[in-house]
Parts: structure tokens; C-alpha cells; sequence
């Protein structure tokens, strides 16, 4: 046996260890357990889901962070969210459609928009054409690229990221050809009047880049499996489906310890040998999943140091972290039908996609918003005669690394106050005198919540270099220790709740394919 571990007692053994109860923990962990595994999940805090979570204040029941799952659909258009939670886990959750996609406001003079767009790729070209009259062609076509990268994808996950060329050439060949350009490159390519991109484009501030600087490939598919599935959400808040698979992995056998934390990760001859925790267990296992990013992993958890491959220091110190979140919770005294707030969803953007990441360079108030009324798809998550509303927007962390504490109180209402300003001039609806409950999440607040770094909820930015693609195609080149893969926002699939759940089934799928190669499940 390993010095390091005979160093003390061993508590026990798994076949895998899963580090984070976040929802590539969750998913991988519940994966495992119902495959027959030796599971133990390990969470830091005191409760399941990390970001997907809800917290109360006063009368009012606030969402953490989810807007929707796009990857969930009715009965009969399944995505597969919906076919993990309910097909495979057998998940008792209830799920909503929001009514719209979403109501896209440009407050630029130049450039004035207000327009709610539907669901329905179809109902959304006729919506558009409408809108600017012409454009149907051309974003037709940027419709059949995005049906094409999606079968694309599903033919990558079939072979486990290993693709036949011929297949490629022969049956994707819009994929092939699409996938080093950006977003915006492809729309001028396909003749997309600049409205229309405008309108297409509003979704883009979920993947933390300006849209020219996002692969079309990610944008492209995101928009259409949206479009195609509908938004769904969870009735009883995010932490209700996560509760709902921290019971399915105690049903399964698996094993879930809150306020325990992985301090080490123990490795020998560039192998996984076990954990160590915050309270001094030393766990035998062969196999870890994290939730917590490759950043944390190779630079803090990895011990001993000399086990840390240079080539994972070269990988995430090439990477850029994504952005943080900078959340105002709104509990209101009066109703959504009251205020005049029609709409789930609301984009309001002061200019472009580069103007708006640009702001979020800036310690000032940032020149966008996604704002959600969570009434218009729950009429009653709040008590009779009120009414939730969220307001998000973005930072680039190491914005806030100079906020003085003694200027940080003022500084967040600051910016709470002038982004609730921005609502109210944009929409008309009046908000300040009906607030009863308010709450400001910073990045720092993240931080401090989940552990993240530097509280950033986008993992690392999906530059084209580093997206979806290139993170498929390296899938088993990126394992530098054997026996340790990632899950959630920093797994093969990028940031965001829908790649953060499949992230944490797949890792446990490769897991699984070792522990059978090894005889350890059958």
C-alpha cells in the first residue's frame, strides 16, 4: 500500500470519489451509483447543487442563478435533460415551459429595438421575417448549419469523440466548414441583415463572449436546441431537482458527505491512489471526479506537487477564466399583471455584443442585462399580490480585486440601484416603491458561496481554439492523470446548467468503461 496513505488509518474505499455537489457532481454521482459503482460524493457546503440552488428572504423564495434549461422539451421532442432526469433517473421533478424566448430591448438611439420573440424555430423566422422584412433566407440557412452541428455532435458523442473522416466529409460537411469562424463571420457570410443578427444574437451574453469572438459552432447549436426545445424550469427552484438526485444517489447505494471538504488528491506514478479530507479521513480510490475546475485541481489539490504534469499547468494557465456574476433579487408587493411585466425573459442591451462585454471590463454599472420574472412561468412562486424579478448582469472578476471592504457595501447598491434604473427606463415599469425584499450577490458573493475562483459562473471562455469542438476532439488526450476527470461548468462541454449536467453523465460514463475494463462493476 501507498506511504501516503498508510501514513493513518484508512476511513474506507469507493470506486470513485466525487468531489462537488454541483450539477456535473450530481449527475455523475447518480450515473455511477445506478451502474453498480462504490460511490462517494463529497460537498463543502451544507447542501446539494452549488449554483443551482434557492435561498428566502422574508416571504419571497429567490432562484439562485437558473433562467432555463434548454435542453429539456416536451413529451414528444425530448432533450436530453429531459431523457437523463426522467428516462434514466426517473426523476419525480416538475417542470414548466416559459412562455416566451424572450424580449429583446436595444436602448441605443441608433439602433432602437423592442421585440418579443417566440419559441418554435419556424414561429421564429416568421416572427423575424416580420421584423425585417427578407432576412428569412439567410437565417434559414443559418438554421439548417445549426440542425447539422447538432446531428454532428450526437454522431461525436456515439463514438466517444473518435469520428471516421469519411463520416465527417460525407454527412457534416457545414460543420467541417463552420467550425473555425466566429459568429459573427458565418452571419456576414450568409448575408444576415444586421437587424436580424441583432434579434438572432440576443442569447449571446449566456456564453460570456461577444459574438465576434464565440465560435459559431457553440452559438449556433445553443440557439437552436433553445429555440427547438423550449425553456423549461423547475417549479420548485433548482434546488428542487437537486435535492431530488441527492435522493436517487442514497437509492442507488451511493454515499453523499456535506461540509466535508477535499483538501488533497492523492496520486502516485501519475495514478489516482485517494483523498484526503478537511477533517483528516484519508479515503482509498482510484478514480476522482471533480466539480471543482482544473485550475484548483493541478495548482492546490494534486498532492504530492511533483505529481502535477506540466503539460495540465501549460493547459489551464492557456485558458482564461470566464465571467462573474452580479445578481439583484427583487421581491415585489405587487403583482406582475400589476406592474406591467408581460414577459418571463428580458435581453436589455445598450449597444452591441462588444460594447457590453467591454463594460463588464469596468468597475461602473455594465451597459446589459438578463432579467427574469419568474411569475410569468410560476404565477405562484410568490405569495398572492406579488411578484419575483432578477436582474443579472456580468463582470470580469478581477474587476472587483480592488474594491476597498470599507467601499464594497455602497459600491453594490450603487450598481443594484442604476441596473434597476436601466429596467425601469427601458421597460416603463416602475419598480423602486414596490420593493418589500432585496438581495445583491456580487462576484465576491459567488466566491465566498461556492468556492469558485475568483466567483466566476462561466468556466473558462470558449475562445474557438478551446471550444466545443476542440474539447471533444482531445477528449482522452486531455486525461494527464489516470483516474481523474472533470464535471460541471469546466467539463468537455463548456459552462452553463444543461453542459454542466451531461458533463457529469459523461465523465461517469468513461469512469464506468474503466471500472468494467478493470472487473471492479461488471
Amino acid at each position: 500500500m501507498s506511504e501516503q496513505i498508510a501514513e493513518q488509518a484508512i476511513k474506507d474505499s469507493y470506486d470513485v470519489v466525487i468531489i462537488g455537489a454541483g450539477n456535473g457532481g450530481l449527475t455523475a454521482a447518480t450515473t455511477l451509483a445506478m451502474n453498480g459503482a462504490k460511490v462517494l460524493l463529497l460537498e463543502q457546503h451544507n447542501l446539494p447543487g452549488g449554483f443551482a440552488t434557492s435561498f428566502v428572504r422574508g416571504r419571497f423564495e429567490f432562484e439562485t442563478s437558473l433562467h432555463e434549461l434548454d435542453e429539456y422539451g416536451p413529451e414528444s421532442n425530448q432533450g436530453a435533460v429531459k431523457r437523463l432526469f426522467e428516462k434514466r433517473y426517473n426523476l419525480d421533478i416538475d417542470m414548466v415551459r416559459v412562455p416566451e424566448a424572450y424580449r429583446l430591448i436595444i436602448t441605443d438611439p441608433e439602433n432602437k429595438v423592442d421585440v418579443t420573440m417566440p419559441f418554435g424555430v419556424e414561429t421564429f423566422l416568421d416572427k423575424l421575417e416580420r421584423e425585417v422584412p427578407g432576412c428569412r433566407e439567410s437565417v434559414q440557412k443559418f438554421f439548417d448549419i445549426a440542425r447539422e452541428i447538432r446531428d454532428a455532435f450526437s454522431y461525436f458523442m456515439k463514438t466517444r469523440g473518435k469520428p471516421d473522416q469519411k463520416v465527417l466529409f460525407k454527412e457534416y460537411t457545414n460543420f467541417l466548414k463552420t467550425a473555425p469562424y466566429t459568429t459573427q463571420e458565418v452571419e456576414d457570410v450568409l448575408g444576415i441583415p444586421k437587424k436580424a443578427q441583432d434579434i438572432l444574437n440576443a442569447y449571446w451574453c449566456y456564453m460570456g463572449l461577444p459574438t465576434n469572438r464565440v465560435t459559431f459552432t457553440l452559438f449556433s447549436m445553443m440557439i437552436f436546441t433553445y429555440l427547438d426545445f423550449g425553456g423549461y424550469i423547475p417549479t420548485n427552484r433548482s434546488h428542487g431537482y437537486t435535492t431530488a438526485l441527492d435522493a436517487k444517489i442514497r437509492e442507488f447505494g451511493g454515499r453523499i458527505e456535506y461540509n466535508t471538504k477535499v483538501e488533497k488528491i492523492l496520486v502516485e506514478n501519475g495514478k489516482i491512489i485517494g483523498i484526503e479530507t478537511s477533517k483528516g479521513d484519508k479515503i482509498k480510490t482510484n478514480n476522482v471526479i471533480s466539480n471543482a475546475s482544473p485550475t484548483l485541481v493541478y495548482n492546490r489539490l494534486i498532492h504530492p506537487k511533483s505529481e502535477v504534469p506540466e503539460i495540465a499547468i501549460k493547459e489551464v494557465n492557456a485558458r482564461v477564466h470566464g465571467l462573474a456574476g452580479f445578481v439583484v433579487y427583487l421581491g415585489l408587493d405587487a403583482s406582475a399583471e400589476d406592474l406591467g411585466l408581460k414577459e418571463y425573459s428580458y435581453f436589455i442591451m445598450g449597444g452591441n455584443s462588444e460594447i457590453l462585454y467591454e463594460s463588464w471590463s469596468k468597475l461602473e454599472t455594465p451597459k446589459g442585462q438578463a432579467t427574469v420574472c419568474l411569475n410569468n412561468a410560476i404565477p405562484n412562486c410568490s405569495p398572492p399580490g406579488t411578484s419575483i424579478l432578477f436582474i443579472t448582469t456580468l463582470f470580469k472578476p478581477e474587476v472587483w480585486y480592488d474594491v476597498k471592504p470599507e467601499d464594497y457595501v455602497n459600491l453594490k447598491n450603487k450598481i443594484a440601484k442604476e441596473l434597476i434604473e436601466q429596467f425601469e427606463n427601458a421597460t416603463g415599469v416602475s419598480l423602486k416603491e414596490h420593493i418589500e425584499e432585496i438581495e445583491i450577490a456580487t462576484p465576491v458573493t459567488f466566491a465566498r458561496f461556492t468556492k469558485t475562483y475568483n466567483g466566476g459562473i462561466y468556466g473558462y471562455e470558449m475562445e474557438p481554439w478551446d471550444s466545443i469542438i476542440a474539447r471533444f476532439m482531445s477528449m482522452e488526450a486531455d486525461k494527464h492523470i489516470e483516474g481523474l476527470e472533470f464535471a460541471g461548468g469546466y467539463g468537455r462541454r463548456g459552462h452553463g446548467y444543461n453542459s454542466s449536467i451531461g458533463s457529469g453523465n459523461v465523465a461517469a460514463l468513461y469512469t464506468i468503461a474503466k471500472l468494467k475494463k478493470e472487473g471492479v462493476i461488471e
